[in-house]
């Protein structure tokens, strides 16, 4: 008796609004311009499955992310949990389009590089006492 009585509480029992169900089908991710997101927002799927399986809890990936909310972290962990698969093959193509822009990438020009290298040196001189 006490569960139904929970149950009929949050609104989810035979007596539940169309209002509440429309509410309980919200959409947390969209497709758009060939990558996945968090509706609404430019943060890619990517961003938060990666944080998900590197072990970071819901309230800590939404620190990371101020611009999203804990329903808005929790949706898109549900949404990849739910598609697990086809995110993780999304995934795996994803990382190849990076790897393949690597590789096609031109390396830069010498001058630069001796340029980058001596910064790095002496930023890291400067830093230790």
């Amino acid at each position: 008796m006490r569960i139904a009585r929970s149950i009929l509480a949050l609104g989810v029992g035979i007596g539940a609004t169309r209002l509440q169900a429309a509410d309980m089908a919200k959409e947390y991710i969209e497709r758009r311009e060939g990558g996945l997101y968090v509706a609404g927002t430019r943060i890619s799927l990517d961003s938060i499955v990666y944080a998900f399986r590197r072990g970071g809890a819901p309230e800590t990936i939404c620190q990371n992310f101020e611009l999203l909310t804990l329903e808005e972290v929790y949706g898109a962990i549900a949404h990849y949990l739910a598609h697990q698969a086809e995110t993780d093959t999304y995934l795996l193509q994803k990382d190849d389009q990076w790897a393949e822009g690597r590789r096609q990438a031109e390396p830069l020009p010498e001058s630069l590089r001796e340029k980058l290298l001596r910064f790095r040196q002496e930023s890291s001189a400067q830093r230790q006492p």
